[in-house]
């Protein structure tokens, strides 16, 4: 062997060597946290989204925490947290204060009313105005004339009505008192809707934190009643929890059914707006269910750097991706895929984190 083979060997040597260790080195780029938290609603979606995004992606850690809507939407915009998970939208004074905060549909959920009637094995029918009634007290008593005339034959108890609502603030509570003063005047003029409202002080009256925390209470509580969130249609069927039929805007009394979501979304949907902050509350259509939302990550378009940039967009690109395995994925949550008007905007939305 040569000098000069020698010296070319050793300086190939020194270059894997030099491969080796830089190797490791840019596959750093890719060992990236995204912290989530939020909707207790969207929660159970995560967990899904989370564990099956990890299986392709193990440089990327993403952290998860059911705390409620309205701290979701504070966490992401003061950039304490990567993704605010919401059933919410932003409103106008969030926007103005945070511009640079955007509210992206994932995909579509709904809100169940749920009961505890130990003795009534007849679903029952209800209505908004009902509802409001019961919140605010006006309606005290499970026989009272309203629900009785809703629910022909059916042998009610002269049980006072307990009311359950969340205790933090929720977008579960944003979604009902939307689909509640839109149906009933005077809680629009009273109480409106929000992620927080001040209820009415009706005797005994509940509060409950999350929607696993609404199943419990309500289960625990006979002639309560209160709303959760659709992703735990499990945990309320294990529980034997009631669900009602709701009126929808056309008269009709319709049940949380896969069909009833897709329509209500279908006959609002359209209408969503590039910043994508609409409701798809009590919608139009004979078959449409009334308590509709999409379901929102919040997000800054300007993150800490470009590599959690780039995560985050492929993150939020593989949840919303128009395949069989993401539908599956939904379905066993019981929500329903962005029409294709809506994914175009969650799309772009998405490609402006940077």
């Amino acid at each position: 062997m040569n000098h000069r083979t020698r010296k070319l060997r050793a300086l190939l040597t020194v270059l894997c060597l030099g491969l080796v260790v830089l190797a490791p080195r840019a596959g750093r780029a890719a060992d990236i946290t995204l912290t989530e938290t939020g909707s207790t609603l969207l929660q159970p979606l995560f967990e899904i989204w989370v564990a099956e995004y990890g299986k392709n992606h193990p440089g990327v850690t993403i952290t998860i925490g059911g705390t409620g809507s309205e701290a979701g939407i504070k966490q992401a915009s003061s950039g304490a947290v990567e993704i605010g998970a919401s059933d919410a939208y932003m409103s106008d004074a969030q926007v103005r204060a945070t511009p640079d905060v955007m509210n992206i549909p994932l995909a579509i959920a709904a809100q169940t009313i749920n009961y505890n009637l130990p003795d009534v094995k007849s679903q029952l029918r209800l209505d908004g105005p009902t509802i409001a009634g019961i919140y605010t007290g006006a309606v005290r008593y499970w026989d009272a004339p309203q629900i009785v005339a809703m629910n022909p034959g059916v042998s009610l108890p002269h049980q006072a009505i307990i009311p359950v609502h969340r205790a933090e603030g929720s977008g579960d509570t944003f979604m009902l008192t939307q689909f509640l003063s839109f149906s009933t005047p005077s809680w629009e003029d009273d109480k409106g809707y929000a992620t927080t409202i001040a209820w009415p002080a009706v005797p005994g009256g509940l509060a409950a934190t999350g929607n696993d925390g609404m199943v419990k209470t309500i289960q625990a509580t006979p002639y309560s009643i209160g709303y959760v969130g659709v992703s735990f249609s499990d945990a309320i069927a294990s529980a034997e929890l009631g669900t009602a039929a709701l009126k929808n805007n056309d008269g009709d009394f319709v049940l949380p059914t896969k069909e009833g979501i897709k329509a209500g979304a279908a006959a609002l949907g359209p209408r969503t707006p590039t910043d994508e902050r609409l409701t798809l509350a009590f919608a139009p259509g004979a078959t449409s269910y009334p308590l509709v939302s999409y379901e929102y990550a919040v997000v800054s378009k300007h993150q800490k750097d470009s590599e959690t940039a780039a995560a985050l967009r492929r993150f939020l690109l593989w949840c919303i991706e128009p395949s069989e395995d993401k539908a599956a994925i939904l379905d066993k949550v019981h929500f329903i895929p962005l029409p294709a008007h809506t994914w175009e905007l969650s799309e772009a939305q998405i490609q402006m984190i940077r």
